[in-house]
């Protein structure tokens, strides 16, 4: 059965891995915030003797709900893969507001003085600092703006009770008094801070997006090339195939007229699955055996007595897929280098089984062999085998040659077992 996330995260026109990364730097910053207003609490406890009982009200007030709501997060959100989309923006708008509150709580327990000199102020800046890793740019401008706009309103609210002001900055910061052209300052400069975080966020969102979409494009320019690469090797492949195979009957024709009969008729049925199953890059392991058990039929007519065949294929794999025409090139090698050049004739054993999850494919013959040194050079068959499965799995197939003069040629295939 199939749940849906009872908190979905918005749509919008970001790219995937931009989003996830916003939702990674959310996450951490939340735990950035969480031990800021941590140290605020052990702060706000060490000073509480040197403060009124107004003041400790203020601390109080603003800081618990802060911290529940920090600490609710990770107790509601944080085991889903994704937070809700709406956290980037009210995340933001609870600090700032937190901020404002505070000094206002100040302003009203105490003096207009204390509020519009505390430090926190500068905790404005540090809110609109994170913008750029976590928020979008209409967030972040939101933010910026809403900012400026709380600030504006907390000075003119202050102001606005009658606290005592000087016209000059020195005496304001000598005493009590607030000077009106600080204030205009401090709000000019939360708007520059804020417009630089705009700025920042939409370079970044820009960039990232670029780099996305560079990123895609080369993802798809190396899936056109696998695919192309591809079906060059199954191109190359196929004439390779029935070249061998024209060249057999032919072998057949003046010395068993009947035998190369039969030998046409096989590679009508060899060409007949070829053809169906050409546009499968994967196929079960019964069907590449039917294929494959033509192909042998067809190279006993030439053999004769000289040509033993063996299948050895673990019934629970034969639904177990693999890739169309694999079996068919390895024992052609086995038959043309191994077998072929000894009078006698030889054995080829063909085995099929699953170790784990593992299919495990081996060809194996007990013909010439060869020796793996400077001059040994993979021919068309095995090197398009290779290449197919590198193309095809990547990292998670296998393809390994063992060989030695007079002790036959082997080759091991390892793939991941699907059915």
């Amino acid at each position: 059965m199939v749940t849906q996330d009872r908190f979905p995260t918005l749509r919008t026109s970001d790219s995937e891995p931009l989003v996830e990364l916003r939702d990674r730097a959310e996450r951490q910053l939340n735990a950035v915030r969480a031990l800021i207003l941590g140290l605020l609490a052990f702060s706000a406890v060490a000073y509480s003797p040197t403060l009124t009982p107004a003041l400790r009200l203020v601390n109080v007030s603003v800081l618990i709900p802060t911290l529940a709501w920090t600490f609710f997060q990770y107790l509601r959100w944080y085991h889903h893969p994704r937070l809700p989309a709406w956290l980037s923006i009210a995340n933001p708008v609870v600090d700032v507001t937190a901020v404002t509150l505070s000094m206002l709580g100040y302003g009203l327990a105490q003096s207009a003085g204390l509020a519009l000199k505390a430090p926190i102020f500068l905790a404005y800046f540090a809110i609109l600092a994170a913008r750029p890793v976590t928020s979008s740019t209409r967030i972040a401008w939101v933010v910026s703006a809403l900012t400026v706009v709380e600030y504006s309103v907390l000075v003119m609210f202050l102001l606005s009770t009658g606290v005592p002001t000087t016209a000059s900055p020195l005496a304001a910061a000598a005493g009590s008094a607030v000077a009106p052209l600080d204030e205009g300052a401090k709000v000019l400069l939360l708007a520059v801070a804020g417009a630089a975080s705009g700025f920042a966020t939409t370079w970044h969102e820009r960039l990232a997006k670029a780099y996305d979409q560079a990123a895609r494009e080369q993802e798809r320019l190396a899936v056109r090339l696998g695919r192309a690469q591809f079906e060059s090797l199954k191109q190359q492949l196929q004439p390779h195939f029935l070249f061998n195979a024209l060249n057999a009957i032919t072998a057949l024709i003046p010395i068993d007229p009947r035998g190369a009969e039969k030998a046409v008729h096989g590679l009508g049925e060899l060409l007949r699955l070829s053809l169906d199953a050409g546009a499968e890059h994967e196929v079960r392991v019964e069907r590449e055996l039917e294929l494959l058990g033509h192909y042998v039929d067809m190279q006993r007519l030439r053999f004769q007595e000289r040509l033993t065949v063996r299948i050895h294929v673990d019934p629970t794999v034969k639904t177990a897929i693999v890739p169309n025409l694999v079996l068919q090139p390895l024992v052609e090698n086995a038959i043309r280098h191994g077998i072929q050049p000894r009078a006698a004739g030889g054995t080829v054993d063909v085995k099929a089984v699953r170790d784990g999850a593992i299919l495990r494919l081996t060809v194996a013959d007990d013909g010439i062999g060869a020796s793996l040194d400077g001059s040994y050079r993979e021919g068309i068959g095995l090197g398009n085998t290779r290449a197919r499965l590198r193309h095809m799995y990547g990292d998670r197939q296998r393809l390994t040659v063992s060989t030695a003069p007079g002790a036959g040629f082997t080759v091991d295939i390892e793939l991941p077992y699907r059915t």
